[in-house]
């Protein structure tokens, strides 16, 4: 393997009529931590759920679920946070921190792999299905011009998170999407070359 090589990358003139070149969106995709209203419109919204459902799927068992938190919603979501790490007996602190989590963005959607029984499908590959919803639900989040950071933690592993918010005991959180409007116009990353990670067989 060689060294990573960095190639800049200038986001410039790539969102037309509100969408984003397929190929570019890919080249130039990046978490998006500061995030600021308005969050995703109701369109907006339904093409980022859409997007999830086109992710591999193997035997088309659509193993995932999407809690949706924004308004109060937030407030809730919090309360679970809170909640959860009472029972668990956390720190104070990170219990106060951990309740204004979901604030950070103005809207937070859960994204759990719901697991299904299946004699060729392990439970691994309906996580990582759900994983690949996560992100396309990101990727479609970016490319109407919104900005996005998939974030996981310690509660998304939780079992009183995934009890209070109903989960059954199969089910696995993948992850936190914060969606909204980025607050500033961050220079895109530098991008890594994709070859100095691959070898041929």
């Amino acid at each position: 393997m060689g060294t990573h090589l960095l190639i800049p990358i200038f986001r410039t003139n790539i969102i037309k009529d509100n969408k984003l070149d397929a190929l570019e969106l890919l080249l130039t995709r990046q978490s998006t931590p500061r995030l600021i209203t308005p969050a995703p419109n109701t369109q907006q919204l339904q093409h980022i759920l859409d997007a999830a459902t086109r992710a591999p799927d193997h035997a088309g068992l659509t193993p995932w679920e999407f809690i949706i938190a924004e308004e109060d919603g937030l407030a809730r979501l919090g309360e679970v946070f809170v909640n959860a790490l009472t029972l668990k007996g956390a720190d104070a602190d990170f219990i106060a921190k951990a309740q204004n989590m979901p604030l950070r963005a103005p809207m937070v959607i859960t994204v759990v792999a719901k697991v299904i029984e299946h004699p060729k499908v392990p439970a691994l590959e309906q996580h990582l299905a759900a994983g690949c919803a996560a992100m396309a639900m990101q990727q479609a989040a970016f490319a109407q011009g919104l900005g996005g950071i998939w974030r996981t933690g310690e509660l998304a592993f939780d079992a009183n998170v995934h009890q209070l918010l109903g989960l059954q005991a199969d089910d696995q959180i993948v992850g936190f999407l914060y969606l909204g409007t980025p607050a500033v116009n961050a220079p895109v990353k530098a991008l890594k070359d994709g070859m100095s990670f691959a070898r041929y067989l």
